[in-house]
């Protein structure tokens, strides 16, 4: 496959559109929209927003599931020069009022309602001038920098600006021109994702790097422009916009979009629109497979993807659920959502076991965890990344740039692995706090943060342990303030009403102390220890939420 010329997404969106004019771009619920006909739409916003006043480096936020509209939004602010940034629909208010302010977005794309979400009552009590009459004006409140919400359907917020009214502008014709327009090098989108503290990290990614990554991810797909690929895991993840969205593209691949997932309703869209490949996850294959509705006749038209997992995780993805050539994978958002991915045509019993050699444009390598001096070949250590990875860190999270990076530039992701004779890359396991729920990274200090906020627990502390469900299950013990009493419920009801459920502890233990330094710090090695062996001595299930 030829590589696309374009070093910025908009020029990408339409260089492919020139390229494959007659092809599909997207398939969204019932609609079909094709490269010219998207591009169009991309213009339209992008005009409507220059009017608004938004320039190179300005940010525009996306708080939707996945939709043609997402990335309507997206390459129309592209268009522009200007920055996407994509919120997690799981968030809770206190949630989204820290990513808006920590962004700085000047304009909001947003739903009223996501599922059980009530994005509507959320944004009218954090920014003023949503409830009043159309077209209010600035937007003023404890968030000064956003200016302007777009609502893409219901009728809550009159004073936000319908979606309906920005495809009304006559297409941008033309381009900022050179110097004004986006480069190689600037923002493309700013991303959110769990960290080590208790706040989400804004991590950046580049333009350039975004396209060159997401092609060589699609090349060891091996997609053309004939593949339908089916995400429906969420377009604000890596593994989504950075990753599936230009891997696609890049291919003139046809992106299908499930708002989100659902396992009957992705078995349908496999079998309508015949995918060839697939975003999943392990807990997502599980799901399909186990479906009432699941036949391997419905998904037999899937031939390659993307996984994470164990060996069976993979076998699974491969022979059961039908994607035969599906790549194992090893990255983080930081790497582009990927910088090791095996080749679809490698023997499975190879893609079982290790995540591939390093994607063009990266390199790897593994070092000692006490000296940090480079160790050989076959041997454990901590892998580090140079080359495609985020040109660092914005926002709160920027005080971390200087830890998470070397002296030489590479960065330090904090996981433990080795380096095959083939010169593929085996992930062994984490060296970090992390936990990897159900795919999703969540910080151990996001869920103690999130339980201290329950004024009757005095301490609390988190610690994730193996799952053959999810990956890693949270397991939380607290100790209650004088005089409370509490009980386990009580506080997962509470975790699941003021964060993203994924957040909310699968197990949570009321203790009388925690294992801490005498300075208080809490000793993360035995309470990790006291987790697993909980999760040892109860073989019952723990409570799912």
């Amino acid at each position: 496959m030829r590589a696309p010329l374009s070093r910025n997404l908009f020029d990408l969106l339409h260089e492919i559109a020139d390229r494959y004019h007659d092809g599909i771009a997207v398939i969204s619920g019932d609609d079909k929209v094709g490269w010219g006909e998207l591009e169009a739409r991309a213009r339209r916003i992008a005009a409507a927003l220059r009017d608004f006043g938004v320039n190179r480096g300005d940010r525009v936020g996306i708080l939707m599931g996945n939709r043609v509209e997402w990335l309507e939004a997206c390459f129309g602010a592209a268009a522009l020069g200007a920055v996407v940034v994509p919120f997690s629909t799981w968030s809770k208010r206190s949630e989204l009022e820290f990513v808006l302010r920590d962004s700085g977005v000047k304009v909001l794309f947003a739903t009223e309602r996501f599922g059980e979400q009530d994005f509507a009552s959320d944004l009218a009590a954090l920014v003023a001038g949503l409830r009043d009459a159309p077209q209010a004006g600035a937007l003023v409140a404890g968030i000064p920098e956003l200016q302007h919400v777009i609502r893409l359907d219901g009728e809550t917020l009159t004073g936000a600006t319908p979606y309906a009214d920005m495809l009304a502008h006559e297409p941008l014709d033309e381009l900022p021109p050179p110097g004004e327009g986006a480069c190689a090098g600037d923002d493309a989108f700013i991303l959110y994702t769990s960290g080590s503290t208790s706040f989400p990290k804004a991590v950046r990614l580049a333009q350039g790097a975004s396209i060159e990554n997401g092609f060589n991810i699609g090349e060891r797909q091996g997609y053309t422009s004939d593949d339908r690929v089916l995400l429906s895991l969420p377009l604000f993840w890596s593994y989504g916009s950075a990753n599936a969205l230009c891997a696609a593209f890049t291919h003139g691949a046809t992106l299908v979009l499930q708002p989100r997932f659902e396992a009957g309703g992705a078995l349908d869209l496999i079998e309508r629109h015949r995918c060839t490949a697939i975003y999943t996850l392990p807990s997502a294959t599980t799901a399909l497979v186990t479906h009432p509705a699941f036949a391997p006749e419905r998904t037999r038209s899937l031939r390659t993807g993307l996984t994470i997992g164990s060996a069976a995780d993979i076998a699974t993805a491969a022979d059961v659920l039908g994607a035969h050539e599906i790549c194992n994978v090893y990255g983080q958002t930081e790497t582009y959502g990927n910088c090791c991915v095996t080749w679809h045509h490698t023997p499975l019993d190879v893609r079982k076991e290790c995540q591939g050699q390093p994607l063009p444009g990266v390199r790897l390598r593994i070092v000692d965890a006490e000296s940090g001096q480079p160790v050989p070949d076959g041997q454990h250590g901590l892998i580090e990344v140079t080359g495609r990875v985020t040109p660092g860190y914005t926002g709160r999270s920027a005080v971390l740039n200087s830890e998470t990076r070397t002296a030489d530039d590479y960065l330090r992701t904090g996981d433990i692995g080795f380096i095959r004779e083939d010169g593929a890359v085996q992930f062994v396991g984490r060296n970090t706090e992390m936990i990897k729920r159900a795919g999703i990274n969540v910080a151990p200090a996001e869920v103690e943060d999130i339980l201290r906020q329950h004024r009757g627990v005095a301490l609390a502390g988190a610690a994730g342990v193996p799952d053959a469900e999810r990956g890693e299950m949270i397991i939380a013990f607290v100790v209650a303030a004088p005089g409370a009493q509490l009980t386990s419920e009580e506080l997962r009801a509470h975790c699941r009403a003021v964060a993203s459920s994924y957040k909310a502890p699968d197990r949570i233990e009321i203790c009388s102390e925690l294992p801490a330094t005498p300075t208080g710090k809490v000793l993360r090695k035995e309470l990790k220890a006291m987790a697993e062996a909980l999760v040892h001595d109860r073989h019952e299930e723990p409570a799912r939420g």
